[in-house]
């Protein structure tokens, strides 16, 4: 299949690459870890796409040494990235779990009483905005995804199907009311303007209301070198060092920050608007951690960098032994993150036959870049392949517990997270 290239001029206007820091506005941007030229990690392809050319586009990370913001500079147009989208929250028992954890803290944290006003950005199917709609709460999401912001009104959930931006948040403050809470789980990252988008959500909220964010921590995709969560979509890589200066130019202070284990290690954020008193304590005792663990200092991401190549060979060199000794091998799941690690480490149907996914909206499909089928859940029992490569490996145990049949029959499991691990 022929590659698009994105020096092409059609390609072009596909993306911009920035010239300063989304965090603090500062030139002095040093790139550290190159993963190629990869397609987007949710752009799957169906059989008749597979003849035409694939947009690639640079997928480079920088550390900014004058606020310690990690991310990329090229950026990807969000109506390419997001008008249409294949990932759906309501799919996953984890997230299940983790979003009534969440309904619940926060209703007591509020505390939230019925009619109080919740506002959802990026919400999705609706999954989230349900837990506290059983609980009685006024709720709208806003969702970009047209296909997805439909599956999520089907399901009872207003939701409004645009960009999250200050224009649409003076909108909804106008026909809702203000929001007691303002929650924006794995979106942060996503958006280019991010001290913009933090002021918007301040601008729809209460006085003595909460933003609540999630958003993937560095620290631990440093430690467990999850480079994998690297992909267009996620245009930072967050630090509590740099979140403080993030929230603090739009006008909000992080009163509390929860580590949970979601999607591989994750920062829970609680702001309210500024105050005098600035950030809590807590919360710069962990930007104080983070400097003396070295997330500050460049070296450490270059030394990041050499363990990533290290993985891939590693990964590379696995897979092609067991096949080399007659094995058959198959991928559990579709997410972006594996297709991150597939493209990299350049792991197709050659090493991988085929790869599993619950998602109705990606079974039949092929994988962007590598091209490996995507078939239903239920092929790995029928087919029982000699081991299973765990691509959405940040829900092992979920998914382990799943495929229980599969390994009762002598199936085992590789886990390519932080290092190749057969289980």
């Amino acid at each position: 299949m022929k590659e698009k290239s994105v020096t092409t001029s059609e390609s072009r206007h596909l993306y911009s690459r920035r010239a300063a820091c989304r965090g603090c506005g500062g030139a002095r941007l040093s790139p550290f870890l190159s993963l190629g030229d990869l397609p987007l990690a949710n752009a799957f392809l169906t059989a008749d796409q597979l003849r035409e050319p694939e947009s690639r586009f640079p997928l480079e990370v920088y550390f900014c040494r004058d606020c310690a913001l990690v991310q990329l500079l090229h950026v990807v147009s969000p109506q390419v990235l997001f008008s249409n989208y294949i990932y759906r929250t309501g799919t996953n028992e984890t997230i299940a779990r983790h979003n009534a954890a969440l309904a619940q803290q926060a209703a007591q944290k509020g505390p939230l009483r019925p009619g109080d006003f919740v506002l959802e950005i990026a919400s999705n199917d609706g999954s989230l905005l349900q837990c506290f709609r059983q609980r009685g709460m006024r709720t709208l999401g806003v969702e970009p995804a047209e296909n997805i912001a439909a599956i999520a009104c089907q399901s009872g959930i207003d939701t409004l199907n645009a960009f999250f931006d200050e224009r649409s948040a003076a909108e909804i403050v106008g026909r809702y009311g203000p929001a007691r809470v303002v929650l924006a789980n794995n979106v942060l990252a996503h958006v280019d303007p991010t001290v913009d988008f933090l002021r918007a959500c301040k601008q729809v909220l209460a006085h003595d209301g909460w933003v609540i964010v999630e958003v993937p921590y560095l620290a631990e995709m440093l430690s467990r070198l999850e480079y994998d969560t690297i992909y267009h979509e996620h245009l930072c890589y967050f630090s509590v060092t740099a979140l403080m200066k993030i929230f603090a130019r739009a006008g909000l202070e992080l009163e509390h920050i929860d580590q949970v284990e979601i999607h591989g290690g994750s920062l829970r954020l609680w702001a309210r608007h500024a105050s005098p008193s600035g950030h809590a304590h807590s919360v710069c005792r962990m930007a104080d951690q983070e400097s003396e663990a070295g997330l500050t200092r460049p070296e450490t991401y270059w030394e990041f960098a050499l363990r990533v190549e290290r993985n891939r060979d590693q990964l590379r060199q696995l897979l092609q032994a067991l096949r080399d000794d007659g094995k058959s091998v198959v991928g559990y799941g579709a997410p972006a993150k594996g297709n991150t690690l597939l493209c990299y480490c350049g792991i197709g149907p050659e090493l991988l036959s085929f790869t599993v996914d619950r998602s109705p909206l990606k079974v039949g499909l092929f994988t962007p870049g590598m091209h490996i089928p995507v078939e239903p859940v239920e092929r790995i029992f029928a087919a029982q392949p000699d081991y299973v490569l765990l691509l959405a490996w940040n829900f092992a145990p979920e998914i382990m517990e799943f495929l229980n049949p599969y390994k009762q029959r002598g199936g085992k499991f590789i886990l390519p997270i932080p290092e190749p691990t057969l289980v």
